[in-house]
């Protein structure tokens, strides 16, 4: 039986805070980034998971960390960015024929129109790629019971399950009727080194899968508003909220099937819905993940035939999409946004790298930057690095230059995964000269600690310095960087500067 909730409502992220409080999760493991930031504070913040919550320096370390939980019975919880899931998919896709112990839940924050992120990339398509289940709650009340169901279905399949989240998702409010709490027996079966690797993943098809199937379509099944009128919507995760206010709004007369499990993907279910209708609208976010397995009928219609956009979906786009459901193909009409249309996101006026971004923008030389705040010099007027591939990429980009080039990383890209790309740099005998912005902080993301790895980078490279920003004029910084260039080999530079957002004078 459900705990009856007050009559206050819970936004997305404070029903995933009370539900994890109910389901005797033993480690928090989270990497900063949008939407899932605030999401992580609230647990650090929080007085049950405070000593159980930790910020990590990367995706695959937070999940390793979450399989290590697992398999001594203790319950994890994994929370990061949309990105994140390309870092640890390593672990996560081995995971599920490996098999686990205790419940693993991974909560993924997307970005449906790029508030603050290097793409737009669909969590959902995870699912599909480990095989495992994953959710697309629409509101607070159906993340609750994700979350809740989630860790029995990872019990019972011995795989991990993925909750994926949006920012207006965490944002939206509503009465919530939470589930019971609950504890784990789930322990870790050796067993399963008896069967070879084409046995485990026999096994997990023989077992596993048609649990995760049914689960799928049991859930498909009671997320259905139907009438016999001849359109029927097909939606998933914020996107079906939007639908059902436009249903409403504009007094729409069709069927409405909300999944909330999207992985595996419910076939039955949704052949079934699709027979009973002449036109299918398939309503999303960010891509067609949905759509791309239904489009064998001629009755779907989606963004493949551009009744929708891609990207974040808005209520004008449900209710375009409606008037426009008998055409079997629409001209899309969505502009392309440009910095100049959406408006600059300058770097703050005091950041301490200015003078640097400015040198290097005059520089004749390939110059690879990363991601994070240093992205932001990639534009005009400052053009100072010239790719930012992902977080901690550009050493390796870099060593991949056919001319000697400059890498410009943050402390934190370093820790991430740049710390990688050096020690092969060195393996290599590459010749680079390495920036490392040491503000002592993950300013794009919300200001966390970032690890100071200046000892170690001295154990692997010979020519290291560091300048302090504030001591050095920018032509004395110029000089600097132009002797570097010419040396054969590997040069680091770091460049202690404070960031004035987050750091104080004594952090420094």
């Amino acid at each position: 039986m459900n705990t009856k909730a007050s009559k206050r409502k819970f936004s997305g992220a404070e029903a995933i805070l009370e539900t994890a409080r109910k389901c005797n999760i033993g480690l928090v493991s989270g990497v900063p980034g949008y939407p899932i930031t605030s999401l992580m504070n609230m647990f650090l913040k929080d007085s049950f998971f405070s000593d159980k919550s930790f910020w990590v320096t990367n995706e695959k370390v937070a999940l390793e960390m979450a399989l290590g939980a697992s398999v001594t019975g203790t319950r994890a919880l994994v929370i990061n960015k949309h990105v994140g899931m390309n870092v640890l998919s390593d672990p996560l896709i081995s995971s599920t024929t490996h098999t686990i112990g205790a419940g693993i839940v991974i909560i993924v924050g997307d970005d449906p129109g790029i508030t603050a992120s290097q793409n737009e990339q669909d969590s959902r398509y995870f699912g599909t790629l480990a095989e495992v289940a994953l959710f697309d709650p629409a509101k607070p009340q159906d993340t609750a019971t994700a979350l809740s169901d989630a860790f029995r279905i990872s019990e019972k399949s011995h795989s991990v399950v993925i909750i994926r989240v949006t920012s207006r998702m965490l944002e939206s409010l509503q009465e919530v009727d939470f589930p019971d709490s609950s504890e784990t027996t789930a322990t870790y079966d050796l067993s399963i080194w008896d069967y070879t690797m084409k046995g485990k993943h026999q096994l997990f098809h023989a077992i596993s899968y048609p649990y995760l199937v049914a689960e799928s379509e049991k859930r498909a099944a009671s997320r259905l508003s139907e009438n016999k009128e001849k359109l029927g919507i097909v939606s998933s995760g914020y996107v079906s909220t939007i639908v059902d206010e436009v249903i409403s709004k504009n007094k729409v007369n069709c069927s409405h099937l909300v999944l909330n499990m999207v992985a595996p993907f419910p076939y039955k279910a949704i052949r079934k819905f699709i027979d009973k209708h002449e036109n299918i609208l398939v309503a999303e976010e960010t891509e067609t993940y949905l759509e791309s397995h239904m489009a064998m009928s001629r009755k779907v219609k989606g963004k493949m035939t551009g009744h929708l956009p891609y990207g974040i979906i808005v209520d004008d786009d449900i209710s375009t999409a409606i008037s426009e459901i008998d055409k079997d193909q629409v001209r899309a009409t969505r502009k392309i946004e440009t910095i100049a249309s959406r408006g600059p996101r300058p770097l703050c006026e005091d950041c301490p790298f200015l003078p640097l971004y400015r040198i290097l923008g005059k520089l004749e030389v390939p110059i690879a930057g990363d991601v994070g705040c240093l992205i932001r010099s990639a534009p005009a007027p400052l053009r100072a690095v010239e790719t930012g591939f992902a977080l901690g990429s550009s050493i390796s980009v870099a060593s991949g230059f056919s001319t000697k080039g400059i890498s410009v990383i943050g402390d934190f890209g370093l820790a991430h995964f740049g710390i990688v790309g050096l020690i092969n740099a060195v393996q290599l005998d590459s010749d680079i000269l390495i920036i490392i912005l040491k503000n002592h902080v993950a300013a794009m993301t919300g200001g966390q600690e970032a690890p100071d790895l200046t000892n170690v980078v001295r154990q692997l490279v010979e020519d290291v310095m560091t300048i302090n920003a504030d001591d050095e004029s920018e032509e004395e910084l110029r000089k600097v960087i132009q002797g570097k260039l010419v040396r054969k080999g590997i040069s680091v530079i770091f460049i202690e500067g404070k960031c004035t957002k987050y750091c104080d004078d004594e952090e420094m």
